[in-house]
């Protein structure tokens, strides 16, 4: 275990976006292989840099879906050898848009989806990506000023759970509005020393996926609309970080276009609940305490599971594999954790319930994808995730086990 503590000195921070939008047709993630066509929103990364007088700490949302453990260490360790950012100081999460292209190898996804990987990827704008990230790093670092922390949370009933149940107990992607969700919105905002706001981080589970695979232009889906909706009431950037959304979907899911998805209503649903919520929190503190923890939960691999090549850092003795976690507290009523999963949201919801803070938060896909980890009953039940999860149906306890032991009562 890493763990840096300080006690709270000047704090200051900073934003930027940087546009990643590509200008040529791109292989899209998140559903069967298609070409894109079009452009329907931007795409971006948004980037914030914290710093508390001893330690710095960098945060990036990128719309796209996912991207391969590989790609995060390569971005880490051109940041560490660039800016003497060190892993544990970077944190890159992906909004997971369906609507978004592929950015470098596919990773674990290949092992389960190989007929969506069968054409070589563009390497090109792989590397746009890459080195737009270490960019938009370096202008929010020379930007740094004076700032606040405020943090708290809001509600929206903008998601759903999406295991469908038959009558003979089959369970599909579908709408299950029985099932377990979480609804909680969490906000950490930034304010520049006049109070003006530098940035918004919104955590709230949800696949981007109001639109479906019918749908070729690029976008944001509907953590982006939200994103830039909010954004602009704001005045300054908005970093959608989804939560643990394994198993729950948007109230409107897989349409062919935004027109059917309605994804324009999300700016009610959810962005309008993210600005309500933003107007409650309460003033931001000018001195504040940060502190970055890291460790490794070792999962057994599902049996007879394959390997890829670029992810052997990640697998041990052939059969655990090395779960990167990662932890944030700020102040004393405030952690977020964070994994390179589509985590379910039952294990989130346990996590925080059984938490010591007043504010407990989990951002998924972020630092990579290692795929789903369901619970130990979904594995029983069936269905999409369990079937590609890489995990064995132990992970559930491991990981709880594990996370609890930092945070729990």
């Amino acid at each position: 275990m890493m763990m840096t503590s300080c006690l709270a000195a000047e704090f200051r921070a900073a934003a930027v976006k940087v546009d990643i939008t590509p200008d040529t047709p791109q292989p899209l993630l998140g559903y069967a292989a298609r070409q894109s066509t079009g452009v329907l929103d931007k795409i971006w990364h948004r980037v914030v840099v914290f710093d508390d007088g001893r330690e710095q700490f960098v945060l990036v949302a990128t719309d796209i879906a996912l991207v391969s453990p590989s790609v995060y260490d390569e971005v880490a360790r051109d940041l560490q050898r660039e800016m003497g950012i060190e892993p544990r100081q970077f944190w890159w999460t992906a909004t997971h848009t369906h609507a978004a292209p592929e950015v470098g190898p596919p990773g674990v996804a290949k092992l389960f989806l190989g007929e969506r990987y069968k054409h070589e990827s563009d390497a090109r704008y792989a590397v746009r990506v890459k080195q737009s990230l270490i960019e938009g790093v370096k202008q929010a670092r020379a930007r740094l000023e004076p700032a606040r922390l405020t943090w708290g949370k809001g509600y929206s009933a903008a998601n759903l759970n999406r295991r469908a149940r038959d009558v003979d107990g089959t369970i599909r992607l579908g709408l299950n509005p029985d099932g377990p969700v979480d609804r909680e919105i969490g906000l950490i905002r930034v304010d520049n020393a006049a109070g003006k706001p530098l940035a918004l981080v919104a955590n709230y589970a949800m696949h981007g996926t109001a639109m479906s695979g019918l749908n070729t232009l690029i976008s944001g889906d509907a953590p982006g609309i939200v994103a830039s909706y909010v954004e602009d009431k704001l005045g300054a950037p908005m970093l959608y970080v989804n939560g643990a959304a394994g198993n729950i979907s948007p109230i409107y899911s897989v349409y062919p276009d935004a027109r059917a998805a309605h994804l324009g209503e999300f700016r009610v649903l959810l962005g309008d609940k993210m600005l309500a919520a933003n107007a409650k929190l309460p003033p931001g503190r000018a001195a504040v305490n940060m502190r970055l923890e890291q460790e490794w939960v070792e999962i057994p691999r599902k049996a007879g599971l394959g390997w890829t090549e670029d992810l052997g850092a990640y697998l041990k003795d052939n059969s655990l594999i090395r779960l990167p976690v990662r932890y944030w507290r700020i102040g004393k009523d405030a952690v977020v954790w964070a994994a390179p999963l589509e985590l379910f949201c039952e294990i989130a919801l346990k996590v925080r319930a059984r938490s010591r803070f007043a504010h407990t938060w989990f951002f998924g896909y972020a630092n990579g994808w290692l795929g789903y980890l369901p619970t130990k009953a979904a594995y029983a039940e069936g269905g999409y995730e369990p079937s590609v999860a890489p995990f064995s149906d132990e992970g559930e306890a491991l990981l709880e086990k594990a996370v609890l032991r930092r945070l729990g009562k």
